[in-house]
């Protein structure tokens, strides 16, 4: 903008601004105000304000093209411009705004470049083909193929979010393979001498066992009173020691043979733990020294007295079986006798072939298992192992105590301490369903990677005639004792292999790359450089709507519209109006 005034003395842009003639009548008025290709519109208003003041204002737009001029309107009018009042200048700004209307050429160029350049087949001649009724003819076919590739592409997207998983089953043979851990339990928990006074011991076990078996608690607070008076009468009883004394004894007098490879074993290759069955031991234990099998069809064989004269359970409780139970597992595993037993009756010789099954589970969300899950009181994590723990820290967290037949740290729960409290808790787990095993969501779900072991036990009857006579002089035992309390027990691989259950990602995401890659390159004949090539014609695209249209031309209709409808200004005279057009 240009001030021109008898005070400015601006004589470059008014050479014909005098004190004498400050209006400029006397001669034509910025006759210097152009360039070569350039326009320029000036507007000289004079008049006097409200105060009886004289004043003039002198306006210079310069318009060299869009961007000059969308400029020079911008500086010209926007920052400066006074109010006029309608007549000649109205019409003035109609033609020049007609003039300086925004061109497409850009737009269109960059259009016709993109398709002259880019590997997106077809689009070529769908945009430059002639005659018309070909270009038509591309238009169509490049349409389709871009609406088959998104619904392919889509289909791609679907199918990889719904977690496709397969499943393969495969046989390993090796040179030698890990020998499973054997958990033997005698089916009568105690001696018979140590409860002949102490029935109520069946149902304290019973109690005390629930731990190991969630849905063994009923919750019942209406237990025999007798049970409450034998816990109050006798507080610094410990009914994990008792079982222990008086359980069931893998020793010299009950281990009556035992050979693992042909190499003898003895009752200190076998470890105690407690399980349903009162006293256990685990052959192969993990704190024990790794064993590993290196011939099919031979393996573990233990003949066991299992003192039946001097055992005894309660057949109330339905325990009326005599004979061993015995669970193969895992090493790093605890026994699950009650669930994964195995029997083996008196004067019978059960011979149990095994296979290793291992299974290998994907992560969420295409499987269940959790990697990032480990225990604080086992090595490996198991789904077991998991709900003992989960147990124990419910129970802790309620009593201060822990249930000795539950992993943890802390104080041992005592016998009434345990009835009182830990017993009701167990029900209250349950109900809450506060330990839960299966899927990712639960407190324990299933593992990654586990190794179970598949048996099938065949039986015969043992000893024969000509057997019992032979064990009979050996051990200077009756016909009539061994029938009735020795047990022979065979374990032995079948064959050196084991079963490989994998689960696997159906649609890993290399394969995902790969499908819409192929449909791209079959519809569109499109790469990754294609995508790059329209990914910057839309950015470029974007900038010249978005910044050209919608911030340069809002602020032009804004202009047209305060010349159109002008903001009212008390004028107390207008002395002329001056507008020159001036052109090179």
């Amino acid at each position: 903008m240009v001030h021109c005034s008898p005070y400015t003395k601006q004589q470059e842009y008014c050479p014909q601004y005098t004190e004498d003639d400050p209006t400029g009548q006397e001669g034509p008025i910025a006759s210097t105000i152009h360039s070569g290709g350039e326009y320029s519109v000036v507007v000289v208003l004079s008049g006097t304000n409200d105060k009886g003041n004289k004043m003039d204002e002198v306006l210079k737009i310069n318009y060299k093209g869009l961007g000059t001029s969308l400029q020079g309107l911008q500086n010209g009018v926007i920052s400066g411009l006074l109010p006029v009042p309608h007549g000649t200048l109205k019409k003035v700004w109609s033609i020049l705004l007609k003039r300086i209307s925004p061109s497409m050429w850009n737009i269109q160029h960059l259009n016709r470049e993109f398709a002259a350049s880019t590997s997106f087949h077809g689009l070529q001649n769908a945009l430059q083909g002639k005659p018309r009724t070909r270009r038509i003819f591309w238009m169509v076919v490049v349409l389709g193929c871009v609406i088959m590739v998104f619904s392919q592409i889509t289909q791609c997207f679907i199918r990889y979010f719904s977690w496709p998983t397969s499943t393969s089953v495969t046989t390993k043979y090796v040179k030698h393979i890990e020998f499973p851990a054997v958990t033997f339990c005698n089916l009568n928990r105690y001696q018979a001498q140590a409860v002949a006074n102490l029935n109520i011991m069946y149902m304290l076990w019973s109690i005390v066992c629930a731990v190991l078996n969630i849905s063994q608690s009923d919750g019942d607070s209406s237990t025999s009173q007798e049970v409450l008076d034998f816990l109050q009468g006798n507080p610094t009883f410990s009914i994990k020691n008792f079982t222990k004394k008086y359980g069931y004894q893998i020793d010299n007098s009950t281990l009556l043979k035992c050979d693992f490879f042909g190499e003898p074993c003895y009752p200190k290759d076998f470890q105690h733990v407690f399980t349903e069955y009162g006293s256990c031991y685990t052959f192969n234990h993990d704190d024990i020294t790794k064993r590993n099998a290196n011939t099919s069809g031979r393996g573990l064989t233990v003949m066991l007295d299992i003192k039946q004269p001097e055992m005894t359970d309660n057949p109330s409780l339905g325990f009326v079986d005599a004979g061993i139970s015995f669970v193969i597992h895992s090493p790093k595993e605890p026994p699950q006798v009650e669930t994964m037993g195995l029997l083996a009756g008196v004067g019978m010789h059960a011979h149990a072939a095994i296979r290793q099954l291992k299974t290998i589970n994907q992560e969420y969300p295409w499987g269940e298992c959790n990697p990032y899950i480990h225990l604080e009181h086992h090595d490996t994590y198991t789904t077991y192992g998991c709900l003992q723990e989960c147990k124990s820290k419910h129970i802790k967290e309620h009593c201060g105590c822990i249930p000795f037949l539950l992993p943890g740290n802390g104080p041992e729960c005592e016998p009434e301490k345990y009835y009182n409290c830990a017993y009701p808790i167990l029900h209250y787990i349950e109900k809450r369903q506060l330990c839960k095993a299966g899927a990712h969501s639960f407190n324990c779900p299933v593992p990654c990677e586990e190794i179970k072991y598949s048996t099938v036990v065949s039986y015969s009857t043992f000893p024969s005639l000509r057997g019992l006579k032979f064990l009979s002089e050996k051990f200077q035992k009756s016909k009539q004792y061994i029938r009735e309390n020795f047990v022979y027990i065979d374990i032995a691989y079948k064959d050196l292999n084991y079963e490989m259950t994998q689960q696997q990602k159906a649609l890993p995401i290399t394969e995902l790359i790969g499908d819409i890659g192929g449909q791209l390159g079959l519809f569109c004949g499109g790469s990754v450089i294609t995508i790059i090539e329209i990914l910057e014609y839309l950015i470029i695209k974007f900038y010249w709507i978005c910044i050209v249209w919608l911030i340069k031309l809002p602020k032009l209709s804004n202009l047209i519209n305060e010349v159109q409808h002008p903001p009212v200004y008390e004028w107390k005279e207008y002395a002329f109006m001056s507008i020159s057009l001036l052109a090179a």
